[in-house]
């Protein structure tokens, strides 16, 4: 790849790693407070048995807050990615799987959630939105390195990784 095709591409990554950060901080973040909200959140989706469903409605939260601090600061990049991505398959399951069943509930994904009339016209924006959160995901978990992430200062570079890197570190 040309010199410049990989700097832009490391600043593409930055706006990727940045914006599904900060969705995830928000997300995980009006939701932390409200643990009960959180769990009859999932618990509407009702894919989970009750007990699981009560384990993931309490730690989804500060799972999506972690995943999103990691990424907006660049530490351990390629995981958050990689988790970020596998929380929005999981996502675009959940909300395909409501609709197919003709379930209409608020998706719980900025807080609220539950039962919700009028809510299935929602779910092609809300999985269009994942998908495109999920693309984001993965193209952050693809790149070695981003523009102005901590993993630069934190893991030293082997010598063959900086002659094939270029702008990407």
């Amino acid at each position: 790849m040309r010199e410049t095709g990989r700097s832009t591409l490391a600043w593409v990554g930055l706006a990727a790693r940045l914006v599904t950060g900060a969705v995830w901080i928000v997300a995980g973040g009006l939701k932390i407070t409200e643990p009960t909200a959180s769990i009859n959140a999932v618990r509407a989706y009702q894919l989970l048995p009750s007990s699981v469903a009560e384990v993931v409605g309490i730690a989804l939260p500060a799972v999506e807050v972690v995943v999103g601090l990691a990424l907006v600061l660049g530490v351990f990049t390629r995981g958050a990615a990689v988790i970020s991505a596998l929380l929005f398959v999981a996502f675009i399951v959940g909300i395909s799987s409501v609709w197919a069943r003709g379930i209409e509930i608020d998706c719980g994904c900025f807080g609220g959630g539950g039962t919700k009339a009028g809510a299935a016209s929602a779910y092609p924006w809300e999985i269009a939105r994942d998908a495109a959160l999920l693309a984001a995901s993965l193209l952050v978990a693809s790149l070695r390195r981003t523009r102005l992430a901590l993993d630069s200062l934190l893991f030293v570079h082997r010598p063959e990784e900086r002659a094939t890197e270029g702008a990407v570190s």
